[in-house]
């Protein structure tokens, strides 16, 4: 229950406040705990970082995918790629996610990162090899780079609204630079 608190915690902490809000000590106000007790569940904040990767991402993912299963056509299918994503922006499980991803990780925690976003992108591969792909993956690291694009255009708060960039990123997706 303690570790379940402190992750809470951590998602809040890096939604409000990036990376540098997340300290030992911000997490035990947050929680009640000692800073010591803090420490007991977690190594480092690499530690809170890989846990919270391992908890939320396959969450995300079954979203994502759940998205895709509802669509009934591969462009469909891309589509609702792009746009469960850029849905999940304001979940401040993907902020934390988006604070984690701009921090400074050891590496241990990147690879775990890294990992976690390939699975991500191994879910709409299928829809883009039916589309003609002959280098899917390939062309799924480009539609993840679309919304990466996308989501740091929302998180940063554009000038556009967040409705007008995932339309730009969908388009982006499904018709490259054509429009």
């Amino acid at each position: 229950m303690q570790r379940g608190a402190l992750l809470d915690a951590a998602r809040s902490l890096l939604s409000e406040g990036g990376t540098e809000a997340l300290t030992f000590p911000a997490l035990a106000e947050r929680t009640g705990l000692a800073r010591s007790s803090v420490y007991e569940y977690f190594r480092s904040r690499a530690a809170v970082v890989e846990e919270l990767c391992a908890v939320d991402f396959p969450v995300w993912a079954a979203e994502v995918e759940a998205a895709l299963a509802a669509a009934d056509t591969p462009e469909a299918k891309v589509e609702a790629y792009v746009r469960q994503q850029l849905a999940l922006v304001g979940d401040r499980r993907h902020r934390a996610v988006v604070a984690i991803s701009a921090s400074e990780l050891d590496a241990g925690a990147r690879d775990k990162i890294r990992a976690a976003h390939g699975g991500l992108i191994a879910i709409v591969v299928e829809a883009l090899g039916d589309l003609g792909h002959t280098h899917p993956r390939l062309a799924a690291m480009m539609v993840q780079g679309v919304v990466d694009a996308a989501v740091r255009r929302i998180e940063l708060g554009a000038a556009e609204e967040p409705d007008v960039i995932a339309e730009a990123a969908v388009s982006m997706a499904l018709r490259g630079v054509r429009g």
